[in-house]
């Protein structure tokens, strides 16, 4: 378990001083998975909130080897460092122990860049990818991507007379990882940091590919208060919306956190802007649809739990 006292003592990799939006959680993300770093490391971001916003020229707020990708191919820049890495240690030109990490929200993750990252993991390299998960292309204006959830409101599936939001489930991007059959895939949320560090760290010592989905509250898009990201990520916990597990080789399921008193959906949905629409009576049936699949998918990750733990 991650000691607090001892990650004060840290260099930080993403320094203070970036331009992110008040609130975001980006930032707060990739700051807790960076703290389990131990080694030099390599980092690729594609073009979305947290590359616009900590890299503006002349400036940079990276601490470490960086790349800015294309919005599509995080993962097959830091799939080919890590090959050249290989090559180059294997002739004996590099000595040190160095990691590779790749990043990028939704709209780069389970959209545009999931051929990308499908390949980087099929082909097994040594590298951690991280999703900071904001459910929507916030930085390009809110548009809705496959991460949106149900009934959200974004200005490509606006709220309005005939049709109430996004009209689709979102996509089981942690569960298409995990089919891949790679080393470990995990979800993990910035207000429990000791989990999210902990596996971080425990993707870091694993040689080969591993994937890490966090959610990543957005004030602007979810139109939440500013002060109110954590408490947002942690409801999405405690509903069992977005859970807390882990995925090894594929095979074996385990839950990391099971709240002892589940809340509604309504207790996470109420509180966002995007929503307001489905608090309308005729709007019920939606709620009602999202709380089934919040419920169906919670007890189907018990099942794989118990089914598939060994």
């Amino acid at each position: 378990m991650a000691n607090l006292k001892e990650l004060t003592k840290k260099r930080d990799i993403i320094t203070p001083g970036h331009r992110m939006c008040a609130g975001c959680m980006a930032p707060v993300v990739v700051r807790q998975a960076l703290n389990a770093v131990k080694t030099p490391v390599v980092v690729g971001s594609a073009t979305g909130c947290l590359e616009v916003a900590t890299t503006i020229y002349p400036y940079t707020a990276w601490n470490c080897s960086f790349i800015h990708n294309a919005f599509e191919n995080s993962a097959a820049t830091i799939s080919g460092v890590e090959t050249a890495y290989r090559a180059l240690k294997k002739k004996g030109k590099i000595k040190d122990e160095i990691k590779f990490i790749a990043m990028g929200g939704d709209g780069g993750t389970y959209d545009i860049g999931l051929q990308s990252l499908s390949g980087a993991m099929e082909r097994g390299h040594n590298m951690v990818y991280i999703c900071y998960d904001n459910e929507a292309y916030m930085n390009t204006g809110t548009q809705r991507s496959s991460a949106t959830p149900m009934g959200a409101s974004t200005t490509t599936a606006p709220a309005g007379k005939k049709v109430p939001g996004k009209t689709v489930f979102q996509k089981d991007l942690t569960g298409i990882m995990a089919s891949h059959r790679i080393p470990y895939v995990a979800q993990a949320s910035p207000h429990n940091w000791h989990d999210l560090i902990a596996k971080m760290e425990k993707a870091l010592e694993i040689d080969g590919p591993c994937f890490l989905n966090i959610i990543s509250p957005c004030p602007r898009g979810w139109m939440t208060k500013t002060e109110d990201g954590i408490m947002m990520a942690k409801l999405a916990v405690e509903t069992c919306f977005w859970p807390l597990y882990e995925v090894e080789d594929g095979r074996r399921w385990k839950v990391n956190y099971k709240p002892s008193e589940k809340k509604p959906i309504t207790d996470w949905i109420n509180i966002q802007g995007r929503f307001k629409h489905l608090q309308k009576p005729e709007n019920k049936h939606i709620v009602e649809r999202m709380q089934e699949k919040v419920d169906r998918d919670w007890n189907d990750l018990l099942k794989k739990e118990e089914c598939l733990s060994k």
